[in-house]
């Protein structure tokens, strides 16, 4: 009779292998058990499909370039698919990171003794999975940030020169009285509170009105005090972060509100939450973000290397050079580690040490 051993542990190898039944391939029943094992054992954790699926083709493109099962792959199959990865594909080094991460979570999950594949392995073939990730053979993870160095912040000449711009072309679209004005204000408030809050382009797309709040430390700010980022960058397999932004610049707070009350309610969609909506009546998407920035950008000569990324650097940049405390920064841009601010800012390290960085520290220390 066919019966299915089963253990308790998600993803073993008595859970998942078939007794009394012959493979006319088993080595490919082998793998096959071991990928549905694998998605066990992830969703038991909680995973969802949209981060088990893109591992699972992964590890089956790692099969097709080793050519070998892997009960049978060695740290060499390591080294050279990584090799191919930078040297053939010219992938960024977060990029191989990640893939290497994807390999190594599915060769602990075969060589954990809890799950039996070792045993399988060698009951059916004579050998059994090993480690094949090494601190040799792969990227280590050392800071937070490893986005493109060419995306550099905007000096305070360049920001003032593009926010004049975007302001300009509402009064253009005034005076020629065309269609499109109010389309010129939302986009020109938009890149105001992206550099004015730090935020990145998608967190912005997302916003709705109701995500600003009042911060009690900073009254004059009124409804506009805090702003609450709900879809912030998310670890991989994880939900996106929240986190909260305090209000730290007066002239973007005054910008903000002047949009959300008297602008946004001219669109004529009292009933959407999104801050940024558009003449039909949809959500702003972070395609046509770029798409407006590139085109400001361009119309005034501005180096091709900035983007809308550039405003988020430019706003934690332009903050360290004014002497607020890193650690406040750190919290508003949501990022986890120092390390990562100091890549993220472009000023000297000699600036960084300056009389002034250290007076004015304390400034923002108190505030959570």
């Amino acid at each position: 009779m066919v019966h299915q051993r089963k253990v308790a542990l998600e993803g073993s190898a008595q859970l998942e292998l078939v007794s009394g039944v012959v493979q006319l391939r088993p080595e490919d029943a082998m793998f096959d058990a071991m990928l549905r094992g694998w998605r066990a054992q992830q969703k038991s954790r909680g995973l969802k499909d949209d981060t088990i699926d893109p591992r699972e083709r992964l590890i089956r493109r790692f099969l097709e370039f080793a050519n070998d099962y892997p009960w049978q792959w060695t740290p060499a199959h390591m080294d050279e698919w990584s090799v191919s990865l930078t040297s053939e594909r010219h992938l960024a080094p977060s990029t191989i990171r990640s893939y290497q991460g994807t390999v190594r979570l599915f060769s602990e999950f075969l060589i954990d003794g809890r799950y039996g594949w070792g045993p399988a392995c060698e009951e059916a073939f004579g050998t059994f999975p090993v480690a094949v990730c090494h601190e040799w053979n792969t990227i280590a993870h050392l800071n937070d940030y490893e986005g493109d160095p060419e995306a550099k912040p905007f000096t305070r000449e360049q920001l003032q020169l593009f926010l004049d711009y975007a302001d300009d072309q509402v009064e253009r679209a005034l005076r020629a009285k065309r269609k499109g004005a109010l389309a010129a204000y939302r986009d020109a408030t938009l890149f105001k509170v992206i550099y004015g809050w730090g935020l990145r382009r998608t967190e912005t797309s997302k916003l709705d009105v109701v995500d600003f709040g009042r911060n009690p430390q900073a009254r004059q700010f009124g409804r506009y005090g805090t702003l609450n980022v709900r879809y912030g960058k998310a670890k991989k397999g994880q939900p996106p972060r929240r986190r909260n932004v305090l209000s730290v610049m007066d002239w973007a707070v005054e910008a903000v509100a002047d949009y959300v009350e008297n602008v946004r309610p001219r669109f004529g969609f009292p009933d959407h939450p999104a801050l940024w909506i558009t003449e039909r009546g949809g959500r702003l998407r972070p395609g046509s973000i770029n798409d407006r920035f590139e085109a400001y950008r361009d119309a005034l000569g501005l180096p091709k290397e900035l983007v809308p990324h550039s405003l988020r650097h430019s706003y934690v940049t332009h903050l360290t050079e004014d002497g607020v405390d890193r650690r406040f920064i750190q919290q508003q841009v949501g990022h986890e580690s120092d390390s990562s601010l100091a890549i993220y800012t472009h000023v000297s390290d000699d600036f960084m040490n300056t009389s002034l960085h250290k007076a004015l520290a304390p400034a923002f220390a108190g505030v959570r």
